[in-house]
Formats: C-alpha cells, sequence, structure tokens
C-alpha cells in the first residue's frame, strides 16, 4: 500500500481543543490513514517540521449563493484555510424561483440578493446560470460544476416566500394556511434532497434594490411554526437567523420577537444560530440576547450564538459602495469619473469648498436598498468620526483592526483644528484617491474588541458573520478565519482565548453543529480536510479592490498569508497562496436517512 501524501514532523492542532503534538500525518484517497511516525511508501512527502497543521476551515456563514455560479473557487475564502462553506444564509438566496414569469421571478430575486447583500446586479445577472426551478434543481445544478471546496446550501425563507405567493410575498402580506402548507412541502422537498437547513432574516437593514423590506421579515407565528415543524423527526438539519429584534422601534420589542426565535428553536427541535452583535444603537442588546439564550438553552432549547472575530462594520472609499460623500451634491457631479480624475477634481479648492459646506441628500427610502441606519450616522459624522480610521497605516503590511481612538478621525481633526468631515475628506482624496476608511459599527462601541472577546469565549458561541461572498464593495471579513487566529491565538493571560480553542472553534465546532462527522478534527478515518500554516508569517493581508466580477464588477479581496497548503478530500486546492487546478470540492448533501454526510 502507498499512501497518498505523509506531512512529517507536523504540530499537529486535531481540533478538538486539546494541546498540540508532534506527529507524521499520512493521508489516502481522501482520508486521513496513519498518525504518529509515518513509514509506509508515500507518493509525496512534505516536510512539515515547524509548521501547523489543522483540520480545514468550516464557515457557516456565507453568501456564495450566486458566486458559486461562475467561481470554481470560492474566493476569498479559500485563501484562508477553509475547506467547506455553507450559504443560503439570512433568508435570501437564489432557489426556488416562482412559476411563471421566469424573467420576472429571477429579477425579484437579484434585487433583493443585491440590495441586501450588496452583490452587483449585472454581475449576478450576468454569472448566475438560473438553470433551475426548484431547490432540489438549483443543488443539482451547482453540484455538477467542479469546485474547490465543499459546500452546504441551506433553504431561505425569501425566495420561498416568493416561489409560492408571488407578488403578496413581496407586498409581506400574511400568509394563508394554504401558502403555509405549500412553503412546508417545498421545504420538505429540499430536505429530503439534502439541503442543510432553513434560514430566515428579520432585520430592518436589510432591503430589497427598491427600498422595500425584504419579503419574510415580519412573517408571523403561524408561518414560522409550520416551517420549523418540517425538521420534526428530522436526524439532519440546522435553522440559521439574523434580527435585529425591531431595534430601530425601541427596546420593547425585543422580548415578542425573541419569543419567536425560541418558537423557531422549540417546533423544530434542531440546532438553531443566530448573529450576535454588539448594535449601535443599542448597545446593549447583546446582553439581552446573551441571557435568553440561556435561559432557553436552560429548558432544552438547542440553540447558539454566531459571533464574528472583530468589529463588524464597512470599508470606505471612493471606489467603494459607501463613503461619506456620495449624497453630497457637489459630490454627485464627478461621481462618474474615473478614480484617480475624480480624486484630482475634488482637490480642486472651490469644489471642496462648496462640497464642505452642503448637506448630504437623504440616502435610504423608497427606490434604495441603503438601509436607514446610514443616514442616521451620516447625521452624526463628527461622532461617528471617533470610530473611523485609516485602514492602512505605515509599517504594516495589514490593517489594524483593534486601532486606538487616537488614530480616528476625531481626533486628526481635533489635532489639525478642522472638522472630521474635512479630515475624511482630505484623506479621500489624497493621491490617486484609492485610500480607505476602516469604520467597525457593531462590536467597538468602546474602542476595543474587549466585547468581541467576551462573546468568543461563551459555551454557545460559534464563529460566524464571515458573510464571505457578500457585501463585496463594502467588506471582506472571509479574512476574519485568519483574524481569529492572529488576534485570539494568544494565550488567555496575553487577551487571547488561546490557538487550541480558536482552532476548536474554526474546525470541529462548526462542523459538528452542521452535523457534519465527517471532518473538523485529524483523526484516523476522517477526511484529509487540511492546513499547513507557517505561523510567523501568518496574517491576514491587506484589502484590495479588484473587478473579476462578471459584468466587470468589482469587489475587495484580501489574501491571506502563512498558508502554506490546503487540502480538501487529501487534494491540494491552494499551495504558497497560489490556487491549483484541483476541484475536488462537491456538494454535501445531508440527507436524513444517511449515517454521514454524502459529499463524493
Amino acid at each position: 500500500m502507498t499512501l497518498d501524501t505523509v506531512f512529517e514532523g507536523a504540530t499537529v492542532f486535531d481540533g478538538t481543543g486539546a494541546a498540540p503534538y508532534t506527529a507524521d500525518v499520512g493521508v489516502r484517497e481522501g482520508l486521513i490513514h496513519e498518525i504518529g511516525t509515518v513509514r509506509t511508501a508515500a507518493t509525496e512527502r512534505i516536510d512539515a517540521r515547524g509548521a501547523w497543521l489543522t483540520p480545514g476551515f468550516v464557515d457557516l456563514h456565507t453568501h456564495y449563493d450566486g458566486q458559486a455560479s461562475w467561481d470554481q473557487t470560492f474566493s476569498p475564502s479559500i485563501h484562508h484555510g477553509v475547506s467547506t462553506v455553507v450559504f443560503g444564509n439570512c433568508g435570501v438566496g437564489f432557489a426556488p424561483l416562482r412559476s411563471g414569469d421566469k424573467q420576472r421571478a429571477v429579477d425579484d430575486l437579484i434585487s433583493l440578493m443585491e440590495g441586501v447583500e450588496d452583490i452587483p446586479g449585472a454581475a449576478l445577472a450576468e454569472g448566475v446560470t438560473f438553470d433551475w426551478q426548484s431547490f432540489p434543481e438549483y443543488m443539482d445544478a451547482l453540484d455538477r460544476m467542479p469546485h474547490s471546496l465543499d459546500f452546504l446550501v441551506q433553504v431561505p425563507h425569501d425566495p420561498l416566500r416568493m416561489a409560492i405567493m408571488g407578488d403578496r410575498a413581496l407586498a409581506q402580506e400574511v400568509a394563508t394556511p394554504a401558502d403555509i402548507d405549500a412553503m412546508c412541502r417545498t421545504l420538505g422537498e429540499a430536505l429530503d434532497a439534502g439541503a442543510a437547513g432553513f434560514s430566515t432574516g428579520r432585520t430592518d437593514n436589510h432591503r430589497t434594490t427598491a427600498g422595500v423590506a425584504t419579503p419574510a421579515s415580519d412573517a408571523d407565528a403561524r408561518e414560522l411554526a409550520g416551517l420549523a415543524a418540517v425538521f420534526r423527526g428530522r436526524e439532519r438539519g440546522v435553522l440559521q437567523l439574523v434580527s435585529d429584534f425591531n431595534l430601530l422601534h425601541g427596546p420593547e420589542g425585543f422580548d415578542a420577537e425573541f419569543d419567536l426565535v425560541e418558537l423557531l428553536a422549540r417546533e423544530s427541535g434542531r440546532p438553531l444560530s443566530m448573529t450576535w452583535l454588539q448594535r449601535d444603537p443599542g448597545a446593549e442588546q447583546w446582553r439581552a440576547i446573551r441571557s435568553r439564550t440561556e435561559a432557553a438553552v436552560a429548558k432544552g432549547l438547542p440553540m447558539s450564538l454566531q459571533a464574528g472575530a472583530r468589529g463588524i462594520g464597512v470599508i470606505l472609499g471612493l471606489d467603494t459602495t459607501f463613503h461619506p460623500f456620495m449624497g453630497f451634491p457637489g459630490y454627485l457631479e464627478v461621481a462618474a469619473m474615473p478614480l484617480a480624475e475624480r480624486a484630482a477634481a475634488l482637490r480642486e479648492p472651490s469644489r471642496k469648498a462648496r462640497i464642505l459646506s452642503e448637506k448630504s441628500g437623504r440616502l435610504s427610502g423608497d427606490g434604495t436598498s441603503v438601509p436607514p441606519i446610514v443616514d442616521l450616522m451620516l447625521a452624526k459624522l463628527g461622532l461617528i468620526s471617533a470610530r473611523m480610521f485609516p485602514l492602512m497605516t505605515s509599517g504594516r503590511r495589514s490593517p489594524d483592526y483593534e486601532p486606538p481612538v487616537t488614530q480616528s478621525f476625531y481626533v486628526v481633526a481635533k489635532q489639525r483644528g478642522c472638522t472630521a468631515i474635512e479630515a475624511l475628506y482630505d484623506y479621500l482624496v489624497e493621491g490617486d484617491g484609492s485610500n480607505l476608511v476602516h469604520f467597525p459599527i457593531f462590536n467597538y462601541n468602546d474602542g476595543s474588541l474587549a466585547v468581541v472577546g467576551e462573546m468568543l469565549q461563551h459555551p454557545r458561541a460559534l464563529y460566524g458573520l464571515s458573510d464571505s461572498g457578500a457585501h463585496v464593495g463594502t467588506i471582506c471579513d472571509a479574512s476574519t478565519t485568519t483574524y481569529l487566529m492572529t488576534r485570539w491565538g494568544h494565550p488567555i493571560a496575553d487577551g487571547g482565548l488561546g490557538i487550541e480553542r480558536v482552532i476548536e472553534m474554526l474546525t470541529r465546532r462548526n462542523a459538528r453543529h452542521m452535523g457534519l462527522n465527517d471532518r473538523g478534527e485529524i483523526a484516523l478515518g476522517l477526511r484529509a480536510d487540511l492546513n499547513l500554516i507557517d505561523a510567523s508569517r501568518l496574517d491576514t493581508g491587506a484589502p484590495q479592490i479588484v473587478r473579476d466580477l462578471p459584468a466587470g464588477g468589482r469587489r475587495l479581496l484580501q489574501k491571506g498569508e502563512g498558508y502554506l497548503g490546503t487540502w480538501v478530500a487529501g487534494q491540494a486546492v491552494a499551495r504558497h497562496g497560489e490556487v491549483t487546478s484541483t476541484r475536488p470540492g462537491r456538494l454535501v448533501r445531508l440527507n436524513a436517512n444517511n449515517s454521514q454526510p454524502r459529499s463524493r
């Protein structure tokens, strides 16, 4: 017998949270075949001395629903150690399609995804094949394509509602008993085909490109209970949701909204996870979410909290989706110019003076997907600038995601004796106009990541919220897998969580939450989904604006550093930062009658 690959002398972090050990690891036919001192002959022997060998990372909160149609590699996740991605989150996606006018159905879903997840509609229209009608057909279509990474898909509530209710869903009408029955049958068919679960979104920040709330954002208790009940008797499948618990309408509605979360968990009997943020406004809501979750778990409900690795916010720049001047009349006059010419025009003293004397027009409302929170923050820009920072500072090869307030534009303005908006303006229009601003809206109310650390330490916390594949013109949080290690991998005494725990969160914990028992650990007989990492070089890298989407669409791309290789089912999909031509990834179907997920 000959092994395919042997990693010699690696420092093995096995994904269980145990202390690392030094060993050889032998791989054969996609599985881990030997651990210890491996003398068996092998096609390739890799000198792994001094490097970390970890399980491949499982990212359970991505939005590759559209990108999976045109990008075989799931970039940028492949550059940050991820071997398995889960999409269909937050209630949005591209299947099932409503019957009848297919182009109308496609246009409505593109409007939904472009508005909610900031993915250019032109890229979606050109890049997504839409050669399906039902959700199982969508799964089959994606499974026919070669991919680098394994992937799972969840059934999103909004397209499900639109497929059954049509325009009544877009108008947010209450579902009838017949509507609910039809949605339940459709969800059941998808789960029978191996869909990984169901997701729903209930947040005021999510809007279609027409500026209207998402179709399922106010679904009532009868509808939610009916859909959750589809999971009864099933041994597989999860539920995922995002909610701001009616935050913009005050704290009074929190408990009633959380009751609906408990309803989903209770009626389904399956693991449920929800987004967990320190919001602004509503800085203390995260504590209320924690308290209610702990009480629900004490009652036996299988609920978890998806936490991020750093502040959740946006990257602002003249060539990104948002920046502070996009609503100013003087800026709109030059907005269509190429970037460098635009920056030069904006540096003209007379134009600058005129723009700084203007007021921004309203950006949110009917006809736009911009959420109301943007206008609220622009109205308080002088104060909010204390949470805005240059993305890149001298001497660093990657952003400082925990900058001190002394680096903020608020302090810079005080030092210069000007307004914060002028300090921001001057920074953005420098040079060729490519400067970027880091704006952590959530999880950074106190000017540090202490709240994030507290969340990540919670026993019900799951690593999540990377939103990989979404918000492509404002963030690149696919890099949070890497950042989780570089920021939180320090010993607890040094303000970290410990690297063993961090790797367990990235691997085994997320895999088991999704019902994936064949991966997430380095153990005999499990899948050889692996990362080899040079810890001395590990870094998130710097975000760059690239135009590689269909129809020439732009996005922020960030490539991690220090990854010597990533293997999926024993095959190298990336080596030394470069994606290989190997495509071992498959759709993982969680069929109820399977004791193991079926991915090959």
